[in-house]
């Protein structure tokens, strides 16, 4: 059964249609996904659907029965908002129940005014009415997974990868039956988006989503739409099988030009002869080889390439001798020493807030460290790429903003390019090039950000989240780039295939600042990684878990215990032995010899999952009764 119905669905774009004839449903539980170049109308459709814009001709019909949860690029909100306010201002009925429930007990905690106490009291009973106990203990999972503790904290002080947290949070909260996730794993840390990987798998939501990350892309959607030439199609498939689709598709039509191609260059021959059209088989013959000439084209891509000249590094590049760097009493970088070589691809990796775009600012001079020195060479030149590109005026067009630095460009094989041609080898030809600005597409505003950036010819690249926004050509055609560059590069990412296919080391820095190094892969450290945090976990399940039945408590004086946290100890023990059984099932599904890898890799997600939960049910339990 359709969730969703899209029905001829057309828009118009900057200079001519940005999609037209769009026609497509969704069923429910399915996970598809949304790809096409920056600027063919992905975060229209999504928005159009979600009812932000209109449409200039369509419909969309939702089934009576589903709601839909939109989360934008860049959300809109109120900067003098709380978290908690944020959150919840988009809740469903049991959600605001829930809020409601937990302000009534801080106030309560507060004040013994009889007002509030009939209130907490009223919500109370309102809680037992709706069963809302249950969802309450997800919201608060959610929220602890994301790291969202403060919900007192304002929105205006949020770093741009906690306020896609809180964001995300605000979605998932709603509950709602379709999620429409614009690009929902950007400014996120790879532990989160692995979570948030694993969730969207096992829950049974609707999801059509837009997202450059090749490696959640294909483990999510079973279902891919592309935009291309203002209409869409299908492909039944992940997007490994998307690729290989593609790829025999491009095949069959470059062979079936080359028929036509051979046919023609045959009738034309016919036609120089000058045979008489008098017999309806020659005029019919004539009228055939004309439509051939007057056929569509088959439309080849216009590639473009990042390319640049590079000023050449010298023997001293960039030295790092024990430098430190705090904010207050928060210690961001701890005692750092390294020395740059040439040819360096490293790639850094740490949790949100841990201080990677700090160490970033370090390295360019952009910030100073309170103790320790930074030495660059005579001939070092930074291209630094940052997360949010500084464009003071974006009334100017996308040629005025690249002659700010330049009007003609030297490439390394001697060639002199003037703007405009430069901007067609990066793919903006055409009237794009005299489009302001502010009239392009997220991926669009980035990519001519970049170019802007290799036009001064850095010979040591510092990357701080350049795959956000970015379209998945424009991504492979930068890895290309990124292969060949000779000079020093620093990423910073959370794209795992772009780290796989670009970073040889990584330093990793962790929250108490301590940086260190790793040679290997993204993939490969998030694997140990995991192995690490399994071991932890066994380590703790031997404490905790030597008997399967809940431990009693000692007989000692403790505090008293609120109605809400009394009501909370009389449901955990239970949600304990549950989650026991529910683990020890699953350990005797893995041992049972199963050769599907599909259900053995479905069963560690899940096995792993439980294990969080008791660990975390078991530190409750254990706080309610200190």
């Amino acid at each position: 059964m359709n969730i969703i119905s899209i029905n001829k669905l057309e828009k118009h774009g900057r200079e001519e249609p940005l999609f037209s004839d769009i026609t497509f449903g969704l069923e429910f539980g399915e996970k598809v996904a949304l790809i096409g170049k920056n600027g063919c109308g992905k975060s229209t459709l999504l928005k159009i659907i979600a009812g932000v814009v209109p449409s200039d001709g369509g419909t969309v019909s939702i089934n009576n029965d589903a709601s839909i949860s939109y989360l934008a690029q860049d959300p809109a909100f109120n900067p003098n908002d709380t978290i908690r306010e944020f959150v919840f201002k988009r809740g469903n009925y049991k959600a605001r129940l829930i809020n409601d429930y937990e302000k009534a007990c801080e106030e309560l905690a507060h004040s013994k005014d009889t007002t509030i106490e009939k209130r907490f009291n009223d919500l109370l009973h309102q809680m037992d009415n709706e069963n809302a106990w249950n969802y309450e203990q997800e919201i608060k999972s959610i929220l602890s997974v994301l790291g969202i503790e403060d919900l007192s904290q304002m929105m205006k002080g949020l770093s741009g990868g906690m306020l896609k947290k809180v964001e995300l949070a605000q979605v998932l909260i709603e509950d709602n039956d379709l999620l429409l996730l614009d690009e929902p794993t950007n400014h996120l840390d790879i532990s989160t988006i692995k979570w948030l990987e694993d969730y969207l798998v096992k829950s049974n939501k609707t999801v059509f989503m837009v997202t450059h990350d090749r490696y959640f892309l294909d483990t999510i959607c079973t279902t891919i739409y592309e935009i291309e030439n203002g209409k869409i199609k299908m492909y039944k498939g992940n997007f490994t099988y998307y690729l290989e689709k593609k790829e025999a598709e491009s095949a069959s039509l470059v062979r079936n030009e080359e028929k036509i191609e051979s046919i023609l260059r045959t009738e034309m021959e016919w036609l120089r002869r000058g045979p008489k059209a008098r017999g309806t088989k020659a005029k019919a013959r004539k009228d055939s080889i004309y439509k051939l000439i007057n056929r569509d084209k088959l439309a080849e891509d216009k590639e473009f390439a990042f390319e640049i000249s590079g000023k050449r590094l010298g023997s001293k590049i960039l030295e790092i001798e024990k430098i430190n760097k705090s904010y207050g009493d928060k210690s961001v970088i701890k005692n750092f020493s390294y020395l740059f070589k040439k040819g360096e691809r490293i790639g850094l990796f740490g949790e949100n807030g841990a201080g990677k775009t700090t160490l970033l600012d370090l390295f360019t001079g952009n910030k100073k460290p309170d103790s320790g020195k930074i030495s660059r060479g005579d001939n070092t030149l930074f291209g630094y790429y940052k997360q949010n590109p500084d464009i003071t005026n974006e009334e100017i067009t996308v040629l005025q903003y690249i002659k700010e630095s330049a009007e003609i460009i030297k490439l390394p094989d001697g060639t002199e390019l003037t703007a405009t041609k430069l901007l067609e080898r990066f793919g903006f030809d055409g009237k794009i090039q005299h489009s302001s600005l502010q009239n392009l597409s997220g991926g669009e505003k980035k990519r001519v950000y970049l170019v802007k950036l290799l036009i001064s010819n850095p010979n040591f690249l510092i990357l701080d989240e350049p795959t956000n926004d970015l379209d998945i050509y424009t991504l492979s055609v930068l890895e290309d780039f990124l292969m060949k560059f000779g000079g020093c590069l620093v990423i910073v990412s959370h794209d795992r295939y772009f780290m796989d296919k670009i970073a040889e080391t990584l330093l990793i820095i962790d929250n108490g600042g301590e940086v260190s190094g790793f040679t290997g892969s993204c993939s490969e450290y998030i694997e140990l990684k995991a192995e690490l945090e399994e071991e932890a976990r066994l380590q703790a399940n031997k404490k905790t878990t030597s008997s399967k039945e809940v431990p009693q408590p000692a007989v000692k004086e403790k505090r008293k215990l609120s109605f809400k946290e009394t009501k909370e100890l009389e449901t955990i023990e239970s949600e304990i032995e549950t989650l026991e059984n529910e683990k020890t099932e699953l350990e005797i599904k893995m041992s049972s010899g199963e050769s599907d890898h599909t259900k053995l890799r479905d069963w560690s997600i899940q096995f792993d999952e439980l294990g969080k939960k008791l660990q975390n049910k078991y530190t409750r339990w254990e706080e309610l009764l200190s």
